[in-house]
């Protein structure tokens, strides 16, 4: 696959959302912002030393949203030419004119655009032909069977290449896009045999493919994970503390990023509403968003409203100082916008002085998480309730493993009773975080 096979000039997508404004001003709409965008991309998997799939994907589309005074319409299409541009304007309107007016509905306001170009390094092409891709597929796989013989099934190692770019622009002047780049490889083995098989997966990814972690390191820490994992215990019904594996840990943030994002919070469905300011965290708990961080994953001049993005505090000494809005929900808040429609940029929890086994040794007796299932979680109440498998830990060591557990909190509670961060910091995607070492949590088994 070659790095240039974009089929359109970043300066043709330019030229394309530049005519839907002037179509969308010629027929009639108050206010207009459209996204215009193109990628391609190519995932290899490798099942057993034999291809299983080899996928290509390529796909482009413009998105359109005009608004009629606070009525508001959006209409796409993947054709790019100038009739199905208008057209596209068109229902758009259409759309608008049958839609109630929102008060809140609206371009951001204009000074909080972003207005300079910033190279953020986000784009590094990967020109990889699928037999090498398959050849790397092949020798992740094999790693990972290297590594015993109990390694005696897997579900396929796989290599993804992926590449796109994007326009966005509206009506008051904003226009700013670039090309990116995301690749990962991924290994899934399983271990054991009969009724005592297990399976567990680790996967590298970055922008940068000269970043990812080494075939060879990938399907070898897959393989010793589902080995660690045989042989797994239920626990009996108890409250202990509870360390949440990085990758998971970030999940427990994402579950905080919900609570306090502007969707949640004007429909008041969220246990952190009206706690900005409070202190929710422990006061030794430090949150920043970064959102200019070259060649990080979730980093971004400007959100998904144009409005450019900025280093900000979320959580300062356990206090709560910011919410996650967009510039519609800061709007239905009463509120200014953050810079966060589409998500959060590069959240990054301070990681303490310990390591994994500094936590481990930190917890001495408790759970170890490293699995979660099921979405059991009220963001009303912040009751938590999930499957869980993991290791039990006595005297700051793993013992051995547990499965068919469930965990179970209140995210409110779990969040104040962070004892420690850990400096094992795992970045996979817009959350940089350690593990977490949580104080208690019920855990129930037979």
């Amino acid at each position: 696959m070659s790095a240039s096979e974009f089929s359109y000039p970043l300066e043709a997508l330019r030229q394309l959302a530049a005519d839907v404004l002037h179509h969308a001003q010629e027929l009639g709409a108050r206010a207009c912002e459209t996204d215009v965008s193109e990628s391609f991309g190519q995932s290899v998997t490798v099942r057993r030393g034999e291809v299983e799939t080899i996928e290509y994907n390529r796909d482009k589309g413009i998105g359109v949203t005009v608004y009629l005074g606070q009525q508001r319409g959006h209409a796409s299409t993947s054709d790019f030419s100038q009739k199905a541009l208008r057209a596209t304007v068109e229902a758009a309107l259409s759309i608008a004119r049958f839609t109630a007016p929102d008060p809140c509905a609206g371009l951001p306001d204009e000074q909080r655009l972003a207005k300079q170009a910033m190279d953020l390094d986000l784009y590094h092409p990967w020109t990889l032909p699928v037999e090498d891709a398959i050849a790397i597929a092949k020798r992740c796989e094999q790693a990972a069977f290297a590594v015993s013989p109990m390694v005696r099934n897997s579900e396929g190692a796989s290599v993804s290449v992926q590449q796109s770019q994007f326009i966005s622009a509206n009506s008051l002047g904003f226009m700013g896009g670039f090309p990116t780049s995301r690749h990962y490889l991924s290994c899934s083995v399983i271990a054991g045999e009969n009724e005592g098989m297990q399976r567990d997966d680790w996967y590298t990814t970055s922008r940068d493919p000269a970043r990812l972690a080494s075939p060879e390191a990938i399907g070898d820490y897959a393989a010793r994970r589902a080995l660690s994992r045989l042989g797994a215990k239920k626990l009996k019904t108890r409250s202990v503390p509870v360390l949440f594996e990085a990758p998971l840990a970030s999940g427990l943030i994402g579950s905080f990023v919900h609570a306090a994002s502007g969707g949640a919070l004007y429909r008041k469905s969220s246990f952190l509403l009206d706690r900005l300011g409070q202190r929710i965290f422990p006061a030794h708990l430090q949150i920043s968003e970064r959102p200019h961080l070259p060649g990080a994953l979730a980093s971004s001049p400007f959100d998904d409203d144009g409005v450019a993005t900025a280093d900000r505090e979320v959580v300062q000494d356990g206090v709560l100082q910011g919410y996650f809005l967009s510039t519609y929900s800061a709007r239905k808040l009463g509120m200014q916008t953050t810079g966060n429609a589409g998500g959060c940029h590069n959240l990054i929890v301070k990681p303490g002085s310990l390591d994994f086994l500094g936590l481990l040794r930190e917890m001495g007796t408790g759970l170890l998480v490293t699995e979660l299932l099921g979405q059991g979680i009220n963001y009303v109440t912040g009751d938590y309730s999930r499957g869980a498998a993991g290791y039990w830990v006595e005297g700051g060591e793993i013992q051995y493993p547990v499965q068919e557990i469930t965990i179970a909190g209140n995210l409110k509670e779990m969040l104040a009773g962070i004892v420690a961060v850990g400096n094992d910091v795992l970045v996979r995607g817009s959350k940089q975080v350690g593990s977490i070492l949580v104080e208690r949590m019920k855990v129930a088994g037979v």
